[in-house]
């Protein structure tokens, strides 16, 4: 297994330890709490994760039979994440924990064992194996702010907040794409203050930018907070545009977070 991909994995089992650190000590009447997203409860948060977790493994181990199961998922509707989790809201808490972390450990397996070349499908363009690991890392750190909005608790943010930046960073010209809209040949740079005291850039000086709090950054391609409600400082109108709709996660365009508000 190439380095680069055993410390993705890493990564991705640190982030993981973190939501399980909030889903553990919870009643099961704190699964239904309401969280940021419009009628997810905590608990549908976490089908999420198990059910692509899954999704991802097949991917990268059986492109038909994915494609076939992919084929139906989006056979359902544009909003077909959406009712996948209804697929799950009878599922007892405790099921449900157990399927996430089964999910998750088998899916880090999967991608241990896989060729660090492989292309792996999903509901758009394929993806590298550490692409894929990046965007279930990201995920991971997505729904889990989503849990911590609910139940009013903290994340302290790491280093590995570099992964989402970067995929954030890099899916610019998909958060044009996805709206219709044609991408801008204006380069954005983006700078960010580091949680280790270091800085994270991307592109070279330019009029358009956008610099401040990685965490700030974070939350903001992963649409869990509006960029009004952030510190970031955002220069020029193409950056103003980007960072208005900016979105790292696949799928339809996401709503966004309004002003003042988690939801």
């Amino acid at each position: 297994m190439a380095a680069a991909i055993g410390e993705l994995l890493e990564d991705l089992a640190a982030e993981t330890a973190v939501v399980d650190g909030f889903l553990a000590p919870l009643a099961a009447a704190q699964w239904e709490l309401p969280t940021p997203a419009a009628g997810w409860a905590i608990r549908d948060q976490v089908s999420h994760l198990a059910y692509f977790d899954e999704t991802a493994a097949l991917a990268a181990t059986d492109e038909e039979k994915f494609r076939a199961a992919a084929t139906a998922a989006m056979a359902r509707g544009d909003d077909f994440a959406n009712e996948i989790v209804l697929d799950y809201r009878a599922m007892p808490a405790a099921d449900l924990l157990d399927w996430f972390r089964h999910a998750r450990r088998a899916m880090i397996a999967t991608f241990g064992n896989a060729d660090p070349a492989v292309k792996v499908p999903w509901y758009g363009p394929s993806m590298s194996l550490a692409s894929t690991i990046t965007a279930r890392l990201m995920e991971t750190w997505a729904h889990g702010q989503d849990i911590a909005d609910a139940l009013g608790g903290t994340r302290a943010p790491t280093v590995r907040l570099r992964h989402v930046a970067h995929l954030g960073v890099r899916t610019f010209p998909f958060s044009y794409a996805v709206r219709g809209r044609p991408v801008p040949d204006t380069p954005v740079r983006v700078e960010l203050a580091a949680p280790d005291g270091g800085t994270w850039t991307w592109g070279e000086a330019a009029e358009n930018s956008v610099t401040g709090d990685a965490l700030d950054f974070c939350l903001v391609v992963t649409q869990r907070r509006n960029v009004a409600d952030t510190g970031l400082r955002v220069t020029g109108p193409v950056a103003a545009e980007w960072m208005s709709f900016a979105q790292v996660f696949a799928g339809p365009p996401g709503p966004g977070r309004q002003p003042g508000a988690t939801t």
